[in-house]
């Protein structure tokens, strides 16, 4: 069987799109050549009923749910909103964007009622098949917070579960010399940092560490032959998610991941992080036929994996991120000011007078959108469509994409994508096309 598919990365939108906007046409046309097209939604979807959370996911993101009308506009059908922001209202404001995203007649997966709900695979059916959505995200709190509870909880025999996404933690420890690995543990000794733990442990709350293990707080450090940081898939994770894909390989003709993932490997934000490669491979292995990877803002390779793509990060699709028109007070105290000053001034600050940050690096604002046709399960055809987002316009009016081939966007992914042996190249479009094995 033969299917078409489209997906963008992440749609940060904060105000309304008009379908007459530049770029609105040609972009909406290339999406609706598949049968199956998908976003990942960044944004909550309510009029402000609901009480900001103690943490979110950067900004706190809050769009009219009308504008879902927009999401329909462009023709998307499939979505996930499992990200870092599906949190900054709380459960409240995450509900509402699933009943708002339900209502609108959306297929959805990622977040829901509970951990069983949230994992589920959600289903479409078009003229050319059914598809399978599992949505996913690793990074569930901003990097400063590092907090975890936007995961979603297990129902028990007694207790309803706990409104959240299908979160996927990450397993790391930092790989030391011996030497290294003396010289922490005196640290760890000296300092008593792990003074509670090591009680608890001798209480028999946790397992004691072996000689070759060092702790410094919760991260691990283990003996080895060089210093490097290594990262895995949470194991219970990793396994619910692949009991996802098995049981979709029933339900539906293809079965797509979604992933949304800030992590990086290395120094470079390009560089998707070394849990998330084993992810997206494993999940390949377990049958699914796409992984679709967003969440850093920017591009990250595009890798053909036993004839299913892999999309590291497909960069914006959509980035309002300083037209929000309200903050709760803790995004101003952030920034050393209150609720009294405007958004202007908030932003200001944020951005250095304009100097930093996502809408001031280019990079942010290109992205690809591929279409792909898959048949008997194997990759037939990719094309990337490359898109720019109005750099060089003033805030209000930048964020939308449009067709570009005026930045060398293609150019740059095949760069970073030939190291994982893909090769792509530009045709007279200015579309890139990816040679397949």
């Amino acid at each position: 069987m033969k299917m078409t598919f489209t997906a963008v990365g992440d749609m940060l939108v904060q105000r309304r799109i008009h379908p007459e906007s530049e770029g609105f046409c040609q972009v909406r046309d290339h999406l609706c050549k598949a049968d199956a097209r998908y976003l990942n939604l960044e944004t909550t979807l309510h009029r402000g009923e609901y009480y900001a959370n103690q943490f979110s996911g950067g900004s706190y993101l809050r769009a009219d749910p009308k504008t879902l009308d927009d999401v329909k506009a462009y023709g998307f059908n499939l979505l996930s909103f499992a990200n870092n922001h599906a949190m900054d209202f709380d459960r409240g404001g995450l509900m509402a964007t699933k009943q708002a995203v339900d209502d609108a007649g959306i297929v959805n997966a990622g977040a829901g009622a509970n951990l069983d709900e949230a994992a589920a695979p959600a289903y479409l059916d078009t003229a050319g098949g059914r598809v399978a959505l599992i949505g996913v995200v690793s990074t569930m709190g901003t990097p400063l917070d590092g907090s975890l509870s936007a995961m979603a909880g297990q129902q028990s025999r007694r207790y309803q579960g706990r409104p959240g996404v299908n979160g996927l933690r990450i397993k790391e420890h930092l790989e030391v010399t011996a030497e290294q690995l003396k010289v922490i543990q005196q640290i760890s000794a000296l300092s008593k940092i792990n003074a509670q733990k090591d009680i608890e442990r001798a209480e028999g709350y946790f397992p004691k560490l072996p000689e070759d293990v060092a702790a410094i707080k919760e991260l691990e450090f283990r003996q080895g032959s060089a210093t490097r940081y290594v990262t895995h898939p949470h194991p219970e994770d990793m396994a619910r998610v692949e009991k996802a894909i098995y049981e979709a390989q029933m339900q539906a003709d293809y079965i797509l991941v979604s992933i949304h993932s800030h992590e990086v490997s290395g120094d470079k934000k390009e560089n998707p992080a070394e849990f998330l490669q084993e992810f997206a491979r494993r999940c390949i292995d377990a049958g699914a036929h796409a992984v679709i990877g967003h969440g850093p803002h920017l591009l990250r390779p595009v890798e053909i994996y036993k004839n299913c793509p892999i999309f590291y990060s497909l960069g914006n699709f959509v980035i309002h991120n300083e037209c929000i028109p309200f903050a709760p007070e803790e995004m101003f105290a952030k920034q050393g000011l209150t609720s009294d000053a405007t958004m202007r001034e908030l932003f200001y600050d944020r951005s250095a007078g304009y100097t930093r940050g996502l809408m001031r690096d280019r990079r942010m604002l290109e992205a690809v959108i591929p279409y792909f046709e898959m048949e008997d399960g194997k990759l037939t055809y990719l094309e990337l469509m490359p898109i720019e987002l109005n750099f060089d316009l003033p805030v209000h009016r930048s964020g939308n994409p449009r067709f570009s081939d005026a930045h060398g966007i293609i150019q740059r992914l095949a760069e970073m994508s030939a190291p994982y042996g893909t090769t792509i190249t530009v045709d007279s479009r200015g579309y890139g096309i990816v040679k397949l094995p």
